[in-house]
């Protein structure tokens, strides 16, 4: 099974191809597809294997700000569910210079009791909702000097 899963696989195409601002032509381009069938996998008439999603979203450099964005209510959902206030995130996602290949870091108030395996957890289902990696890290704990992931930190 592949790394991104979606419902509606030709949305999230067209998502990261419009957060990119290239056309299908270009896009298509960079996946090595034709326009047609680029075209075919956004309007949903054509099925899009799990491998081909990977292709194309790496093609758009789909970020995972955008993903974080598309499914910021799952991702809070999750964190209710296991007793996780005060989401934010930091790190390259905050500062808008995320790729393809960064990964989610969250900051997190655990309520009393969450464990280290709880917040593992976490990190894991976000990989599951968004596709990409995440490090969930706790705010009340010691900080290391120089650390700016307080104040860099942005509500989810």
């Amino acid at each position: 099974m592949g790394r991104f899963h979606s419902e509606n696989p030709g949305a999230l195409i067209r998502e990261a191809r419009v957060d990119l601002g290239v056309t299908q032509t270009e896009l298509a381009q960079r996946a090595g597809l034709s326009q047609s069938s680029l075209a075919q996998m956004e309007s949903g008439k054509r099925n899009v294997s799990s491998d081909m999603l990977e292709r194309v979203l790496k093609a758009a450099d789909y970020r995972p700000s955008l993903a974080l964005e598309l499914t910021c209510e799952r991702v809070r959902v999750e964190a209710d569910c296991l007793g996780l206030k005060n989401l934010r995130v930091f790190g390259s996602v905050a500062r808008g210079d995320d790729g393809f290949d960064s990964d989610i870091d969250l900051l997190v108030t655990p309520d009393e009791g969450v464990t280290l395996f709880e917040l593992a957890l976490y990190g894991d289902r976000v990989r599951q909702i968004t596709g990409f990696p995440a490090d969930v890290i706790v705010d009340d704990g010691p900080v290391p000097p120089g650390w700016e992931a307080l104040q860099e930190a942005l509500p989810v």
